[in-house]
């Protein structure tokens, strides 16, 4: 679905509720030319409870946080966004939605140091259903390992939420798709597995689970901490800094994807070698059922996670 299909008229910018259309930036604003850019993004869930915000502070952290290594200080204190957020989603009448904080230097000059320019921020909001299709929470999906490497911490910060840095993964993303799989898996520069390309990977063994350590290059996933403390709330041995090579890939009982937008997909076959039985296993089914009973607030557990609006 495209934009112009959605229900959506209104963007935060700098301080204004400006009209979807008009939410530009010159052509020669830095993070257009160069990548100079952090971002974040959040779900809002229609709850039993109405809408909510999934631990839209340990978000709006890492928002901050992602703009450190590069000088960009957001110039809004945390109280505005959340405030600009929550009167957007009211304002655009959503009970759900996909949110997207942007800040990033603008416009004043091309030189590769941005120290001139200035910091521009925006929020938007709009409707968004499960970025990997309805059908694959339930059936799971087909992956391929890229032949693009995740770029080492030596390069670039590896846990910051980059605007430029995910070149990287839209170059995955699309290999997947060119070659018939839905998403890609990437590995590190010495050949272990980072994450997908906007997804964190939890593999299961012998009723264990295992996710990359942040040592593996990849990010400090918001829905990947949510569900390593759901896993050992349900009584699972989780190890969170693992190092899994490719070849523990093939051979996993089950594997499933973490992240904002594909929440908690299993993954049913990776370059062609079906995952278990080729079918969502149990572990992951109980860890997602639980993740979605936590989600739609049919549980009063977990509630610290959440912001009400």
């Amino acid at each position: 679905m495209g934009f112009d299909e959605m229900d959506v008229d209104l963007i935060w910018q700098d301080g204004e509720f400006v009209d979807w259309e008009d939410a530009q930036v010159h052509v020669l604003t830095h993070g257009l030319h160069y990548g100079t850019g952090v971002f974040e993004g959040v779900r809002c869930y229609d709850t039993e409870k109405g809408p909510a915000i999934f631990r839209w502070e340990e978000h709006l952290d890492r928002f901050y946080q992602s703009g450190d290594p590069y000088d960009i200080e957001i110039p809004y204190e945390k109280e505005e966004l959340t405030e600009a957020t929550e009167e957007l989603i009211r304002r655009q009448d959503l009970q759900s939605c996909y949110i997207r904080p942007i800040a990033f230097y603008g416009y004043d000059m091309l030189g590769l140091n941005p120290e001139s320019c200035p910091v521009e921020t925006a929020i938007a909001v709009w409707p968004w259903g499960a970025y990997l299709g309805e059908e694959a929470l339930e059936e799971g999906i087909d992956v391929a390992v890229s032949s693009w490497r995740k770029y080492a911490s030596s390069q670039m910060p590896t846990n910051s939420k980059t605007t430029g840095t995910y070149v990287n993964s839209v170059l995955a993303s699309q290999e997947a798709k060119a070659n018939g799989y839905t998403e890609a898996i990437v590995l590190n520069k010495e050949g272990n597995v980072a994450e997908g390309p906007g997804e964190n990977v939890f593999l299961v063994r012998d009723g264990e689970l295992y996710t990359p350590g942040l040592a593996e290059s990849n990010l400090d996933g918001i829905t990947r901490r949510s569900v390593i403390t759901i896993a050992e709330d349900l009584g699972y041995t989780v190890h969170d800094g693992a190092t899994v090579s490719r070849s523990e890939l093939y051979t996993a009982d089950e594997l499933f994807f973490t992240g904002t937008a594909a929440e908690l997909t299993p993954i049913r076959s990776v370059d062609d070698n079906e995952i278990g039985a080729g079918t969502k296993g149990p572990v992951t089914d109980e860890i997602q059922q639980r993740f979605f009973e936590i989600i739609e607030r049919r549980t009063d557990e977990y509630d610290d996670w959440f912001r009400y609006l």
